[in-house]
């Protein structure tokens, strides 16, 4: 019977927001900022799984909790809001919203607060606000070009900075949106948070290592720019932008990966992992 009723859960939510969902899995396929998203609910469902005899043991004992409607009302009137105004981000946000209002309504609150880092976590599959994406991603490309240019004049690299331009002697680089790093950050969140979770017991750890994603992001972004002027100083602008463009990214954020990893067990020291 449990299974039954979370079964008829997700139909109602599925019924409720197919719309939504089916505009959500789009803009996973079409952008690459959020390709991502794909992997996110397969990720919350491990964390539930991880759970699973804990899970069962609170289904038991639920307690429902009928504040959970005004949860669920709540989320409602987001949707209703977020299709009034076009607003896709109110629209998927109040999918959460929806979900928790019915575990606490169905399950209880010792069955919300089980499950609410999953559910918690489904936040990465929601692209942001583009006005909230390019007030981060600017700065960060600022900042970016900054330190390449300061890092390109320590190793005797005549260079100039014109906002996220880095000007050489023989070509001109440019810290776009793609190498600004908000997309390694925003992946590295996602990842730093599950592994935050799994591995750390303590919240105050968790919340230093999910943190450290943005230094980390930081400088191994600005590394692969300053690695592009020096090939590009030394070797032409036609080899900093052939093999090394292609696939810098990725050794990039390979490097950014294992150092949180590092981090995550530095930070963990001699504490259990969690069960």
């Amino acid at each position: 019977m449990p299974y039954l009723k979370v079964l008829g859960l997700i139909a109602l939510v599925v019924l409720v927001y197919h719309e939504v969902l089916l505009k959500l899995v789009f803009d996973w396929w079409k952008d690459p900022n959020y390709s991502h998203g794909f992997v996110v609910p397969v990720v919350s469902l491990y964390l539930l799984w991880r759970k699973r005899a804990h899970l069962v043991r609170l289904n038991r004992i639920k307690r429902p909790s009928f504040p959970g409607l005004v949860l669920m009302g709540a989320g409602l009137a987001m949707l209703v809001a977020g299709r009034a105004g076009a607003e896709l981000f109110l629209q998927r946000f109040s999918l959460l919203v929806v979900m928790a209002g019915m575990v606490l309504l169905f399950f209880g609150r010792g069955m919300l607060k089980s499950v609410s880092p999953a559910l918690a976590f489904l936040m990465f599959m929601i692209p942001i606000p583009y006005m909230l994406y390019d007030s981060i991603a600017f700065p960060l490309k600022l900042f970016t070009s900054c330190c390449a240019a300061m890092s390109l004049t320590l190793l005797h690299i005549p260079v100039l900075r014109e906002g996220n331009l880095v000007h050489l002697a023989n070509t001109t680089l440019e810290v776009a949106d793609a190498c600004s790093g908000i997309r390694s950050l925003i992946s590295l969140f996602a990842i730093g948070s599950v592994v935050a979770c799994i591995m750390l017991k303590k919240n105050w750890k968790r919340a230093l290592v999910i943190l450290l994603v943005i230094p980390i992001t930081v400088f191994a972004n600005a590394v692969r720019v300053v690695a592009t002027g020096v090939l590009a100083h030394f070797y032409g602008s036609a080899v900093a932008e052939g093999f090394f463009h292609e696939y810098a990214g990725l050794m990039i954020y390979l490097v950014s990966l294992f150092l949180l990893l590092s981090l995550c067990r530095v930070v963990r020291g001699d504490d259990p992992e969690p069960g």
